[in-house]
């Protein structure tokens, strides 16, 4: 047997199908299913949305009712606390998070507004850690939330950093329903944004999310000078216009930026 048959059979053997638990990844599927958006579903909906059939959609549902991660009141599933530790979990083995969390406790209290660091997944961005001076939005944030990438100044920043095919193709597979009168719907014009942004180093983001709501971010880099999450600070549109959160808060970030870089391996 040559070389490259024995490497040929090494990677068959890695790969086998008995290594992957199909029921497993459905149950996955399910457990994605609940959102901020979507926090009570129909087995219908749950199969639906997964293109699971029927069958396969209530068995997951209901066992993920047995093992105290869905709640059931005869029609309609939803997600229990006990679901936040598959994802907590995840999160408090990440170290960014305790490297970044005293310097947003000290960045939010200096400019007392409210700081956050994500990371992207897909489509949407997800907290990581944050620090709240006061509640911006009308939904509560704090790690493991999510918003979508394509109108968040996080989210913006991120999708800046990534391949420029790599974020068009983000784009078009976002759900770009307006959340608000100021949201961009264009792909295009969403991606000549995130042009801007790779080329500013910042992104700001004016009441696209939640009216009454602006945001500027930053990329966090690490110390090889690659893009591992974005930093912003969000704060009411009362406290100031869109024009001027870069005047009033860009140095404060770049400042934080430098700070994490040499840490940030």
């Amino acid at each position: 047997m040559t070389f490259v048959q024995i490497l040929s059979w090494l990677v068959r053997m890695m790969n086998k199908p008995t290594d992957h638990i199909a029921s497993l990844a459905k149950g996955l599927q399910v457990i994605e299913c609940f959102g901020a958006e979507t926090p009570r579903l129909t087995i219908t909906d749950v199969a639906r949305r997964t293109g699971l059939d029927r069958a396969t959609a209530r068995r997951c549902l209901l066992t993920l009712h047995r093992q105290g991660y869905a709640e059931f009141d005869g029609k309609f599933f939803t997600a229990t606390p006990r679901i936040l530790r598959l994802g907590m979990g995840a999160l408090a083995a990440l170290p960014l998070p305790q490297l970044v969390q005293p310097w947003l406790d000290q960045l939010s209290e200096r400019i007392g507004e409210s700081t956050s660091v994500s990371i992207l997944d897909e489509t949407e961005i997800v907290y990581l850690a944050r620090a709240a001076q006061r509640r911006v939005m009308s939904i509560g944030l704090m790690p493991g939330s999510r918003l979508p990438a394509h109108c968040t100044s996080m989210g913006r920043v991120l999708l800046a950093a990534r391949p420029e095919a790599e974020a068009a193709a983000l784009v078009r597979r976002s759900d770009l329903s307006p959340r608000t009168a100021y949201s961009l719907t264009d792909p295009d014009e969403i991606m000549e944004r995130v042009h801007r942004v790779r080329r500013d180093g910042y992104a700001v983001i004016d009441q696209e999310v939640e009216i009454g709501l602006r945001s500027i971010a930053v990329p966090l880099l690490d110390v090889h000078g690659e893009v591992v999450a974005a930093l912003n600070i969000g704060l009411a549109a009362t406290q100031a216009s869109a024009g001027e959160l870069v005047d009033r808060f860009h140095g404060s970030l770049v400042r934080v930026q430098a700070g994490l870089r040499r840490v940030l391996a």
